[in-house]
């Protein structure tokens, strides 16, 4: 198929084609183009003859480079030497360090997600949270790669990072000891006859192991299998050909997601093949916040095509397709390429998904506040437009609290609930296991 495997880049993971760039398409300055590439040029000339200090060509080269790509939106970039070599580590699946995906907000580096189980996890670092120091050094309105680059280390090293973190009056330090991190995509269980099955990230082969983890779950649990809880939290996305597979999985017919570019080549649609290796059983996407890209595709799938029931909060709202372009072998640009659709029509660029059921995170006391200042996609600066105008206030108007969401985390801890959301899905599932199979509602 087109699409290579999706990687992580220095923000959010996204959608990557690999695209050779042409010799004339580098070469060609269009004729039109000419006057402001004169302007460019005279402006340069001037630097380097009035700086105070000399300029570097190449310092000079690259600051037009990034402020050229930064012009566009929040996912194009250029990459080259460290952010490349980063790139082609999240490929091979495994390096050491934190474990966190971040991105720059307003000069400081904010947490989009821990990746579960690795050293932040542990740590207690939460999605939403600003790391303000790193060893006691500032890293604000720094370059993002260099924050990464100091995270990064040999395991068993460690760091101490000062957070701040919405909800709480005072920054706080933590120590973290960086580890080897192999970042496992897909892990499964089974709680009351339910089988839950995370998707941390859209890595190679996710599609073949969820549905390796659905044979698992029901040799398992057997015939009393009551439902599978599908949970895409904080999973930032990734292969837009793995999201399509593991939508695949659970649908007979229809589109899954199409998508459409300013090049014609660049519209196509993935439609479902026949054949649901859940048999038909009710299933719950769980999202939040931090679920973007491939997972919306997938969340936005199965809820348009009335197969699942999707749970939690809005999600984060990337709808766009990133194309990542060699250059030569040491450099690439990652180009926004093209927008993509839910099977209905619907784009998630600014807007996201929206939970069917709305299900806050109780068990963590400080998840509401974090929640009400969580980024998306709409808060970046340069975002790509929803070609639907959309109105933010209206999406997250409904703030009446449900009664049945009444319970405090103290009260939910001494029941030995950790993750009122999972707990919610799986009570949900068990509800519907002696009745008609679970259907989302008709929106």
């Amino acid at each position: 198929m087109k699409f290579a495997p999706l990687f992580r880049a220095t923000a959010l993971v996204s959608a990557v084609a690999l695209i050779p760039a042409t010799t004339a398409g580098l070469a060609a300055v269009d004729g039109r183009s000419g006057p402001e590439f004169g302007k460019l040029f005279a402006i340069y000339q001037l630097v380097k003859e009035n700086y105070v200090d000399d300029v570097d060509d190449d310092k000079l080269l690259r600051g037009a480079i990034d402020g050229m790509l930064a012009s566009l939106d929040p996912h194009s970039s250029y990459l080259d030497g460290a952010s490349l070599e980063r790139l082609e580590t999240m490929i091979d699946g495994n390096y050491t360090g934190l474990g966190l995906s971040v991105i720059m907000e307003d000069g400081a580096v904010k947490i989009i997600s821990p990746f579960k189980g690795s050293p932040a996890d542990k740590a207690g670092l939460k999605a939403g949270d600003f790391i303000t120091h790193l060893d006691g050094v500032l890293y604000f309105d720094r370059d993002l790669d260099e924050a990464v680059s100091k995270m990064r280390g040999p395991a068993g090293t460690t760091i101490r990072l000062t957070v701040f973190r919405p909800g709480r009056d005072e920054p706080f330090d933590v120590t973290v000891t960086r580890g080897v991190i192999e970042l496992e995509p897909v892990t499964h269980e089974v709680k009351d006859n339910v089988g839950i099955i995370s998707v941390n990230e859209f890595s190679r082969d996710v599609g073949r192991d969820v549905n390796e983890a659905i044979s698992s779950i029901k040799t398992q649990v057997g015939d009393g299998l009551a439902g599978i809880v599908l949970d895409l939290r904080s999973n930032p996305g990734g292969s837009l050909d793995e999201a399509v597979a593991l939508s695949d999985l659970f649908l007979e017919k229809g589109d899954i997601v199409s998508q459409r570019g300013r090049l014609s080549s660049e519209n196509l649609v993935y439609r479902a093949h026949k054949g649901d290796v859940a048999g038909g059983l009710p299933i719950v996407v769980l999202i939040d916040a931090g679920s973007a890209s491939a997972s919306e595709i997938v969340a936005g799938a199965l809820q348009d095509q009335k197969r699942a029931v999707v749970m939690g909060e809005r999600s984060f709202g990337k709808g766009s397709v990133q194309s990542l372009i060699g250059l030569d072998r040491s450099s690439a640009v990652k180009l926004t390429t093209a927008r993509y659709y839910t099977p209905s029509g619907h784009s998630v660029q600014e807007g996201g998904i929206e939970p069917d059921i709305k299900v806050p995170q109780l068990s963590d006391p400080n998840a509401q506040a974090r929640a009400e200042r969580a980024v998306r996609e709409s808060d970046l600066r340069g975002h790509l437009i929803n070609e639907i105008s959309l109105d933010d206030k209206k999406l997250e108007e409904d703030k009446k609290e449900d009664p049945r969401f009444a319970m405090t985390a103290d009260e939910l801890k001494k029941q030995g609930i950790e993750d009122f959301q999972l707990h919610y899905a799986v009570q949900t599932l068990k509800r519907t296991a002696s009745g008609p199979a679970l259907a989302a509602r008709k929106r």
